[in-house]
């Protein structure tokens, strides 16, 4: 079994990532290609766009959201993405009860013995009546049947597990600061999501498996669950291993990969990109070296802002008025120098740009 260095894996996720080179794609089928973005800072996936796309322009994201192509969603790992309509439609029911387990996970003593079933009957009976609504509108109208619960672990079990709801413009809108305002699923889209077999096959597993390798891959199924957060997909990637290639790492783990998916030249040069806070580009991985060194792993999840040099997490940004602020974690080469300058110089026109565009 051929072996896959750090730096084999490394391209690997830039090209499939859309990082070692800026594709000519429409914005709908880049979210489509990533499995979404994750998106609880609401500005930041402009950013991961910019990166990712040539050309790329802010109002084309905004049509997304208010034509309701794209929404922002609770999903993977319980975390908000941005992903598209179909995606949503498709791959919710598997997350149900991830969403509902890591709710129940957190507010575990404040909602013993409360019914989820007639929270999420009276939180659409809620929503119904006057949509949208936010999480703690919705709270303090079940805190009224469940008083002993309390309005927070109500409305987050209620519009982060329970209910699929979208959270509505002008939320996730270029420069537009608003709260979040909650929608069903369903009335926004028009239609509710795909149902889970109930002959206990996992078609939605397999497709998602297949989904992830394609925007991730090569992975382990350590980092698929990372990813998704969902714990029973041993099963759906057994039901499609021989669809399926397989590699070691460095340590010896097996890697899933589809046959023809890109897997360019460790040699391959890679261009400086900045990636926004909370990219999937490396959360998406339980194993994240290929991307960031172990030492820096907590930027990743302390919603940091990171600089890719020759592939690898290298510094953090930050933006002021008209100035991306750059701090090296190492030490830079002139070229190395040079080139983030340059990069930083395109980021700060795009966000200028925009701002007057806007």
């Amino acid at each position: 079994m051929t072996t896959l260095d750090s730096r084999a894996l490394n391209r690997a996720t830039l090209a499939r990532q859309l990082l070692l080179e800026r594709a000519d794609l429409p914005v709908v089928e880049a979210v489509s290609h990533l499995c979404g973005l994750q998106a609880q800072e609401p500005q930041e996936p402009f950013v991961g766009l910019w990166s990712r796309l040539r050309g790329f322009q802010p109002a084309a994201l905004d049509e997304l959201l208010t034509g309701r192509r794209v929404v922002r969603t609770h999903l993977m790992r319980r975390t908000i993405h941005l992903v598209t309509a179909g995606d949503v439609l498709a791959w919710r029911s598997r997350h149900d009860a991830m969403l509902r387990q890591r709710v129940l996970g957190v507010y575990r003593r404040e909602l013993d013995g409360v019914d989820p079933g007639g929270v999420a009957a009276a939180a659409r009976a809620e929503l119904a009546r006057d949509e949208p609504r936010t999480m703690a509108d919705i709270g303090r109208a079940l805190a009224g049947r469940w008083p002993s619960a309390g309005p927070r672990p109500l409305g987050e079990l209620a519009i982060a597990a329970l209910v699929p709801t979208v959270q509505v413009p002008p939320r996730g809108l270029w420069r537009a600061k608003a709260g979040v305002r909650n929608a069903r699923l369903s009335s926004w889209l028009g239609c509710d999501v795909d149902p889970l077999p109930e002959d206990g096959a996992d078609p939605i597993g397999q497709a998602l498996t297949r989904r992830y390798l394609a925007a991730f891959g090569p992975a382990t199924g350590a980092d698929l669950r990372a990813w998704s957060g969902l714990a029973g997909l041993p099963a759906a990637v057994a039901a499609i291993r021989d669809e399926l290639v397989a590699f070691r790492d460095e340590h010896g783990r097996e890697l899933l990969d589809l046959p023809d998916a890109p897997r360019p030249d460790p040699g391959t040069l890679a261009p400086v990109r900045f990636l926004p806070a909370f990219d999937n580009a490396i959360l998406g991985y339980q194993d994240r070296s290929r991307i960031i060194d172990d030492a820096h792993r907590n930027l990743s999840v302390a919603g940091e802002r990171v600089v890719l040099v020759d592939g690898r997490v290298a510094a953090t940004w930050t933006v002021g008025a008209d100035t991306v602020t750059i701090t090296p974690l190492r030490r830079f080469t002139r070229a190395e120098r040079t080139a983030v300058d340059e990069e930083a110089r395109h980021l700060t026109a795009f966000l200028t740009d925009a701002v007057r565009t806007s």
